[in-house]
């Protein structure tokens, strides 16, 4: 018995530790990010970028991942301006469109003449 409960609060730790060091890797992540969004955009383009994250962060997330990707790679001449930034989300915005399209199913529909025939 004393075996058993032993192994329950080893797992239980496990998990704890597991669960402490996936916060820790997210917290360093977010921090990565924000020291590389802070290199290579201007104060304006920053706030810009911010005020969208609140709206749509999705879309602030994938302009945020195309800016790193860009800087790793070495691509950005230098720090991006607010119009610059305005020209990446033009182009997120128009790559991520979604394009819906109305389609109508018409039914024939019985006159009463055919009814009768029927």
């Amino acid at each position: 018995m004393a075996d058993e409960e032993l192994e329950a609060i080893r797992r239980q730790r496990m998990a704890e530790l597991q669960a402490k060091h996936g916060v820790r890797t997210q917290q360093e992540e977010t921090e990565m990010r924000n020291t590389i969004l802070a290199q290579v955009l201007e104060q304006s383009a920053r706030a810009r970028l911010s005020n969208l994250a609140l709206v749509k962060p999705e879309k602030a997330k994938a302009v945020e991942n195309y800016l790193i990707q860009m800087a790793r790679f070495g691509q950005l001449g230098g720090k991006i301006s607010e119009s610059g930034l305005i020209e990446i989300l033009e182009k997120v915005s128009q790559q991520t469109e979604k394009k819906t399209t109305v389609t109508f199913n018409r039914r024939k529909v019985m006159d009463s003449d055919e009814e009768d025939d029927i």
